[in-house]
């Protein structure tokens, strides 16, 4: 455009002088020129502005001017020939001749969200000695140092070299002749995760201090240069994002179980991994395989010391972890023998436990199980554990014995016990019975005695009353009164079969011939018996 304008200037200030070289009145002449000069210098403004789109940017160099850049300066930030630190902004810009300036126009750059922009400067102060990475620009500042060459050069003070500073997501009009930039993506940790910063940038930590061990690298406070001794939580971070300046290792932090079985896997030790079974041999020559299974997990405190040591959560550890457990359960093999170790499974693993944990825990690992799975196989222990099947067996048949034996006098005892528990309630009965019968004793002569009484109370009754009687009546009368009542009182008859007169007559007549009536009648009530008895 500027130089169609100045093409346009130039053929119409011609062609106004040409035109005037036909008039003959020397001022209309001297009015034409003055015409052509003006036209020239419309055209040649003209030709100055520059204009720059909407989502452009114009970079200019300067090509003409009395000044020189000095030396070691790439960029111009005092009207210096040479490409200048000033870009121009959308719109029409004057004065920016083309003989003299030269516009390059670039596309806005934008930054996509989940990216940062990594700078590095063709220009600035020195980097400080011992330097790779410029320092962090002040707070509040990074629009201008990024956007503003000349504010960069001058009063920002900023460092030619790789930036430490890095764009956020958004749209930048920088002079890509200060800086170049590179894409790279947000640094994300995600849930069960920890970030291991090791730092280029950033001051020396001072000598003789850190945390190191034998062969170990030192960890270093946050901001200094080296391994940080403390870890990124879970979080999203664009100051750590540039992958020069800080190289940030990802280490998981769930829990992890390796299994060293028959089948050999694949899978890495940062998620749950198979390698091949541990051969031991123990005191008593026997070789066999052992599965185990290895729990274990990384702190977010000691995930920078895993990386000081291994590197990462992954190949490095996973070669560590696997000479550990190979040595440690070979060891252990070979102070036992083979029935023992078979036996002591739980012993053998509490052991490797504490020796695992020891040796891991110094490389930032925490053991927290150590399971033995199948021992031996029938190739290798088939034979022993044939031996000590049987040997069992017999043991069982023993004990089975001695607990049938043991049966048969728990028998015999309950046998014996019932038995007695049976006399004494026999002997029990009976000296209940002999208590019953000498009660019984008692009983009836007390009755015997107390009829034994009332009998004779009533036969010195009934003599009381005869002697009364007959000192009234007379013996004789009183003797047939008493016959009387008996003969009433049984339902005798009175009637005598036998007649027996006395000699005398009288009353003892009757009496005697009474008597023998009654002698009949109770002869004739005893039953008669029988000729054979």
């Amino acid at each position: 455009m500027s130089t169609i304008f100045l093409f346009a200037g130039v053929v119409l200030a011609g062609l106004i002088i040409a035109s005037s070289a036909q008039v003959r009145s020397l001022k209309l002449r001297m009015a034409a020129v003055g015409g052509a000069v003006v036209v020239m210098l419309i055209f040649f403004t003209l030709a100055s502005f520059q204009y720059i789109g909407e989502d452009a940017t114009g970079v200019v160099s300067k090509s003409v001017g009395l000044k020189s850049l000095p030396p070691g300066k790439i960029i111009a930030t005092s009207g210096e020939k040479g490409p200048q630190a000033t870009i121009l902004p959308p719109g029409w810009h004057p004065w920016y001749w083309p003989f003299i300036y030269s516009i390059e126009k670039t596309h806005v750059l934008e930054i996509e969200p989940g990216t940062v922009g990594m700078l590095t400067a063709s220009d600035g102060l020195p980097l400080p000695l011992g330097a790779t990475y410029a320092p962090l620009w002040e707070p509040g500042s990074e629009t201008e140092m990024a956007q503003d060459a000349e504010y960069f050069l001058t009063v920002g003070n900023g460092y030619k070299g790789p930036q430490t500073s890095v764009l956020k997501p958004g749209k930048y009009r920088f002079n890509p002749k200060l800086f170049k930039m590179e894409i790279a993506e947000i640094l994300t940790i995600d849930k069960a995760e920890v970030g291991v910063v090791k730092s280029n940038v950033g001051e020396m930590p001072p000598v003789g201090t850190g945390e190191a061990e034998a062969g170990v690298r030192k960890l270093v406070e946050m901001g200094q240069r080296g391994i940080w001794k403390t870890s990124l939580a879970p979080d999203q971070y664009y100051d750590y994002s540039h992958t020069n300046a800080y190289q940030v290792t990802v280490i998981s932090t769930r829990k992890h179980i390796v299994r060293y079985t028959a089948t050999s896997g694949q899978q890495n030790v940062s998620g749950t991994g198979e390698e091949s079974e541990i051969m031991v041999r123990t005191s008593d020559g026997f070789t066999f395989p052992v599965d185990v299974r290895v729990e274990f997990e990384i702190q977010p405190n000691d995930a920078p010391l895993l990386v000081a040591t291994v590197g990462d959560d992954e190949e490095g550890l996973r070669t560590v972890m696997n000479s550990m457990v190979r040595a440690i359960f070979r060891n252990n093999a070979e102070g036992v023998k083979a029935l023992d170790y078979v036996q002591q499974r739980s012993l053998q693993e509490s052991e490797s436990l504490k020796m695992l944990a020891e040796e891991m825990g110094e490389i930032g690992v925490t053991i927290t199980g150590v399971r033995i799975g199948d021992v031996g196989n029938e190739e290798t222990l088939g034979a022993l554990l044939k031996t000590q099947t049987d040997r069992e067996i017999a043991l069982q048949e023993q004990e089975t014995f001695k607990e049938q034996q043991r049966a048969a006098e728990q028998m015999k005892e309950l046998t014996k016990t019932e038995q007695e528990a049976e006399e004494e309630k026999r002997l029990a009965t009976a000296a209940y019975q002999v208590q019953i019968a000498e009660k019984e004793r008692e009983r009836v002569i007390i009755e015997a005695e107390a009829e034994a009484e009332a009998v004779t109370l009533k036969a010195e009754a009934q003599a009381k009353a005869y002697e009364k009687i007959a000192q009234q009546i007379g013996s004789g009368n009183a003797a047939l009164v008493e016959i009387l009542k008996i003969v009433g009182d049984g339902g005798i008859e009175i009637t005598p079969r036998v007649m027996v007169i006395g000699q005398g007559g009288g009353q003892s007549g009757e009496t005697t011939a009474l008597i023998g009536t009654m002698l009949n009648h109770m002869v004739q009530d005893v039953p008669q018996k029988s000729a054979n008895e």
